[in-house]
């Protein structure tokens, strides 16, 4: 049973569909309507209005593409972060030639406001990067008061909401490249990288001229048809039945599902005595990172092994000691997450 913050388990519905026969995109031009009304479901998954381009490749595609299409050597990027994602931001800006300063708080902190409106008071900035659930840690974080202030100082923003989009609300309307990926809340196998683009963005992307190849999003949006390559046929129609299953349950329903289970899921961790790793109010509603110093690693190889249920260690310097459970999409089940907790218990 996989359980992890992503790649998520499968609907059944979803893995039906990806039997269907392939359609070439490139001449049939039922793919074209295919392609567009995922985009306008996807549309209203995101909530906006925004152009949704949707690109072959891991959700890291949309992550490099956004800094590729829109930084040029020289220019200043702030980069906010109290986790590994929103570190990263800082790599992919330096790789592009931009000078990113990095505003972080440490993993189990907030995301820095008050060293957020010193730096911006300090600077003019062409762009500013942030991650809205930075799954290794658990943590949601809240972007409205760091959206404030970029909004005050007219400040374009890249989000990464790779692991909240479909299972949380998102701020998108406010977002001027919103970023996610097929296999998180949307429980669709991996292999696409979504990215709403406001027209702030598009004008910026197209004075940019960026003169990267695969990872630059202006092909998408100059194309004569709505995908400039040869697509992931079967991942495109797999997403559009995964968002099915959202856009038929209703996603108000489908938050407050995220909900309870996250809720349950941290009430079963603090019978075994589990606390979860950043500040309960701001654990995310779509994964759990337990605090299990040292032993991560053990108990991730023990569940797999004694009640083939597979979850997620942590990352980096938290490698060994956070234990995470993916309760995201069609893992945010009560059954599914109870009959893991009930493993782990077993094995604490």
């Amino acid at each position: 049973m996989l359980l992890t913050p992503g790649p998520t388990a499968l609907p059944p519905s979803v893995r039906e569909v990806m039997s269907e026969e392939l359609i070439n995109p490139d001449v049939d031009p039922a793919f074209a309507d295919r392609y567009d009304a995922l985009r306008e479901r996807l549309a209203t998954v995101f909530g906006t209005d925004d152009e949704v381009v949707v690109m072959g490749g891991e959700g890291i595609l949309g992550l490099e593409a956004a800094i590729a299409s829109t930084v040029a050597p020289g220019d200043r990027v702030l980069c906010l972060s109290n986790g590994p994602y929103g570190d990263g931001f800082a790599d992919f800006v330096e790789s592009y030639g931009g000078e990113a300063t990095l505003v972080d708080a440490d993993y189990d902190d907030p995301l820095p406001v008050a060293d957020l409106e010193r730096t911006l008071d300090d600077g003019d900035f062409d762009l500013a990067t942030m991650v809205h659930c930075e799954t290794p840690t658990g943590t949601l974080n809240d972007l409205g008061p760091v959206l404030d202030l970029f909004e005050a100082n007219d400040v374009l923003t890249v989000v990464d909401a790779v692991s909240s989009v479909g299972g949380v609300p998102v701020p998108t309307d406010r977002i001027d490249i919103c970023l996610g990926a097929s296999q998180k809340c949307f429980s669709a196998p991996p292999g696409l990288a979504i990215c709403s683009v406001s027209d702030a963005a598009w004008t910026r992307i197209e004075a940019r001229d960026p003169d990267s190849l695969y990872t630059n999003l202006l092909p998408w949006h100059e194309a004569e048809q709505p995908y400039p390559y040869t697509h992931l046929t079967t991942l495109v129609v797999a997403l559009h039945a995964a968002l099915d299953l959202l856009v038929e349950e209703g996603l108000d329903a489908v938050y407050e599902r995220h909900r309870e289970v996250a809720a349950s899921c941290r009430e079963r961790g603090a019978e075994l005595g589990l606390d979860p790793f950043p500040d309960p109010g701001r654990s995310s509603p779509t994964v759990t990172a337990f605090s299990v110093p040292g032993r991560a690693t053990e108990l991730q190889e023990r569940l797999r092994d004694e009640s083939d249920v597979t979850l997620s260690t942590g990352f980096g310097d938290l490698a060994d000691d956070v234990l995470r459970v993916g309760h995201m999409g069609y893992n945010a089940d009560a059954d599914r997450v109870g009959r893991a907790m009930d493993a782990l218990a077993d094995v604490l």
